[in-house]
């Protein structure tokens, strides 16, 4: 360290004569003044260079592109490369047709070769040491490096999977380490996955790729970075005749002045980019990030819709960020299936509420509009209802496509399984969230009751069976939306509905879901998820985080996100839908622009609105 500080003093000049001798052990150079960095390099045919530069630029998170150079100007060999351990060890690596063909310590043999190749210079994530020291955590094992299942964006024939570096971080020290890194790193210093390292398609982390194991100790979370090694990975697959890189675990001191390209990122620890650390998962383990900004915002929606019009006493059940953790495990879902309907009215026909489909769909909308899967599931009484329901709304303009409306009887102990996995395999799930909003859930006694205590199990299917069956299957997890407690999800909360909501000790719902979400109307609760989403999928940390920092940023979709939030005029559709087929009001049973004996214009419009400010206020 006080070799390091001695440099960091020197004149450019003499650091420059230094590396020519080349001496041994120069660590952690990155933050040398004069813009002399470590980097790894990649040395390619000159025609391959445009193709090469955009591949790093579409996957900027694995392969950080400090800068390139002309087309056979290659000075490097006579600075020699430096490790990040002792220099007579092989420092680059020769690759013909794909195939590492020789370990080298020079390049000097291949200067004829290098006048028709451009060098590309990556930079590395050896800054994450001063990260770990400023946590507390320096001299750790180093990360080992491993091949993930997730592709980098492809271009012009490059592709490849990312490698990943791992650390074991306490979890304790987690979101510290992470602020630290983004502090010192730029963007570059964001982990893009924190947990299971099978959701990155790494088996065994007692066999990395590259370098050394490194064992999670009880108590600490792997934790991933991209590492610049997946240039390797690039080389090999292209199979050109002829390319050179460092060797793993080697760099090269260089002056970015020198070179043609961007520097390294600025940190992201603006106000808007600060990373907040968020466990969505146990089984598997998973962890999500944000923006402090964008978790802000949600967290307002929260405390928006956990009004209570009807004096029914659900603040007691409210739980601190339900609404985070559940839009972020939606952000991450593939295909989502959502269920509702409470047939309170069992006098009447049809015996369904206002509440609940209104948030079902804004919810399905935004689901659409980030593209992944949505399906319905609702009552088999009830299936022509809903079926126009979809119909009428994509009519309207409410939803952009149509959604399957699926019906779910029981029958057998591993019916659930069979709705929810391919071939009935806990490995292959057809979806990876399970949504209610608004749906009748079972109590402890095995029946269903609507607020009166009245049972209403005739009318209902045991569609709790399959968020049964969920808490069983890793890679499931599931979402409650209530205003009452005996609302599918809301088991999560049980005792506080006994002690606080008149018939509490009857109605309760006995079935959890991961996430329990609480409204004053359970259809703001289906917005605000929207709206979390929408805040999500806008946030840059996040983004970043969803898309492994590979490919470009998501952010042309920002003005179809915009489109499919809620809004007045379309719950105002939707609700008016629903009253065209005679749907009454939960509270009232009135036939009317009513949910939960509160009026349309003015409540619930007043509702949608605040959400839009919260969630567009500086987008």
């Amino acid at each position: 360290m006080t070799f390091t500080r001695h440099l960091k003093s020197c004149p450019l000049s003499a650091i420059r004569s230094f590396i020519l001798r080349k001496k041994p052990n120069i660590r952690n150079m990155s933050g040398m003044a004069g813009g002399l960095r470590p980097a790894s390099i990649v040395a390619l045919h000159r025609s391959l260079a445009p193709a090469f530069e955009k591949f790093c630029q579409a996957n900027s998170g694995p392969l950080p592109l400090l800068g390139r150079s002309e087309p056979g100007k290659w000075t490097l060999p006579a600075l020699g490369a430096v490790s990040d351990t002792r220099m007579d060890r092989p420092q680059f690596r020769k690759y013909e047709f794909g195939a590492c063909t020789g370990s080298l310590t020079s390049l000097e043999e291949y200067l004829e070769q290098l006048k028709d190749m451009v060098t590309f210079f990556l930079g590395c994530s050896f800054s994450l040491e001063g990260a770990l020291e400023k946590v507390g955590l320096l001299g750790r094992d180093p990360a080992g490096h491993g091949h993930t299942t997730v592709p980098c964006a492809t271009i012009a024939g490059f592709c490849c999977p990312l490698v990943v570096t791992m650390r074991p971080i306490p979890k304790d020290k987690l979101e510290g380490l992470v602020q630290a890194s983004c502090s010192m790193m730029g963007e570059q210093g964001q982990p893009i996955h924190i947990g299971d390292p099978e959701m990155l398609g790494i088996r065994d982390l007692s066999k990395p790729d590259y370098g050394h194991a490194v064992v999670c100790e009880p108590g600490e979370v792997p934790v991933f970075w991209p590492s610049p090694l997946t240039s390797l990975e690039a080389v090999s697959s292209y199979k050109t005749p002829l390319a050179f890189t460092s060797a793993p675990g080697c760099t090269v001191m260089t002056h970015l002045e020198d070179l043609k390209g961007p520097e390294a990122p600025a940190s992201c620890l603006t106000p808007e980019g600060i990373p907040e650390v968020v466990p969505i998962s146990q089984d598997p383990l998973h962890y999500s990030i944000a923006s402090a900004s964008a978790v802000q915002k949600i967290r307002e929606l929260e405390t928006i819709i956990g009004i209570d019009p009807g004096n029914r006493g659900v603040g007691h059940l409210l739980c601190k960020d339900e609404l985070l953790r559940a839009s972020l495990s939606l952000s991450h879902a593939r295909s989502v299936l959502i269920t509702t309907g409470f047939p309170t009215h069992f006098n009447h026909e049809p015996p369904e509420e206002t509440d609940g489909p209104p948030g079902a769909i804004a919810l399905a909308a935004f689901l659409q509009a980030l593209e992944k899967g949505v399906s319905l599931i609702v009552d088999q009484r009830a299936w022509s209802l809903f079926q126009k329901l979809v119909e009428e709304a994509v009519e309207r303009g409410v939803l952009k496509t149509q959604l399957p409306v699926l019906t779910y009887q029981g029958g057998s102990a591993g019916a659930a399984r069979a709705l929810l996995c391919d071939d009935r395999d806990p490995k292959s799930p057809r979806f990876d969230h399970l949504v209610a909003i608004e749906r009748t859930g079972r109590a402890a006694d095995g029946n269903y009751y609507n607020a009166r205590k009245m049972n209403i199990k005739h009318l209902v299917d045991p569609i709790d069976d399959l968020f049964l069956a969920a808490q069983k299957i890793p890679g499931i997890s599931s979402t409650g939306v209530g205003d009452g407690g005996n609302e599918l999800g809301m088991g999560k909360v049980k005792e506080a509905v006994k002690s606080h909501i008149r018939n509490g000790d009857v109605i309760a719902c006995d079935v959890e879901a991961d996430f329990a979400v609480i409204a004053g109307v359970s259809t703001w609760g289906g917005c605000a998820l929207a709206c979390a989403l929408y805040i999500l999928n806008s946030c840059e940390v996040h983004g970043r985080y969803l898309r492994k920092a590979t490919g470009p940023p998501r952010a042309a979709g920002a003005q179809n996100w915009t489109e499919a939030l809620p809004s007045v005029s379309k719950e105002e559709k939707t609700l008016g839908i629903l009253v065209q087929h005679k749907v009454r009001s939960g509270v009232s049973g009135n036939v009317g622009m009513e949910v939960d004996g509160l009026p349309f214009h003015g409540t619930h419009a007043q509702m949608i609105q605040k959400l839009l400010d919260v969630t567009m206020v500086h987008m």
